[in-house]
């Protein structure tokens, strides 16, 4: 049974692994591109962000990033350019405070919150969902961190 604890302790795990792999990078470093068809870091926590500010919309609270901040960010935008790139440390920044928001917003639910109808699933099957979407991203993380050349292991 998915229980609010469960949901805020897969976020946290996901926020500690966001915040080593962006540890001692650069912004630049956050704008280099695979060689082959994928986004840069920056794309990939900004992302985050928006995808974040999304849940927080399903649980009644208010988006970290405005509609022009979260432009360059949303699935399947363009491909981002460095003059529209958020730079890394407000990114990261801005991860951290969704961080505290989606804990503060998740830990009030009951189980009977969790069942309510959101669309064609419970809030409990979208939370699940966006926790799978996440995952999905922060892996990729580990991959962009070593683009830049550290060529270390944090995980």
């Amino acid at each position: 049974m998915i229980t609010p604890d469960i949901v805020i302790r897969y976020f946290k795990l996901n926020q500690q692994v966001l915040r080593m792999q962006a540890k001692g990078l650069t912004h630049e470093d956050s704008l280099l591109t695979p060689p082959f068809r994928a986004n840069c870091l920056n794309w990939v926590l900004g992302h985050i962000v928006v995808y974040r500010d999304q849940v927080l919309a399903l649980l009644g609270d208010e988006p970290v990033w405005d509609e022009e901040q979260a432009a360059p960010y949303n699935r399947e935008s363009e491909p981002l350019q460095a003059e529209d790139a958020i730079p890394l440390d407000q990114i990261i920044s801005d991860l951290k405070v969704s961080q505290k928001r989606l804990v503060a917003a998740l830990v009030d639910l009951t189980a009977e919150d969790l069942e309510r109808p959101v669309d064609d699933r419970t809030l409990a099957q979208r939370l699940t969902f966006a926790y799978w979407h996440e995952a999905y991203h922060t892996g990729q993380t580990e991959l962009l961190r070593q683009l830049t050349g550290v060529d270390d292991k944090i995980i």
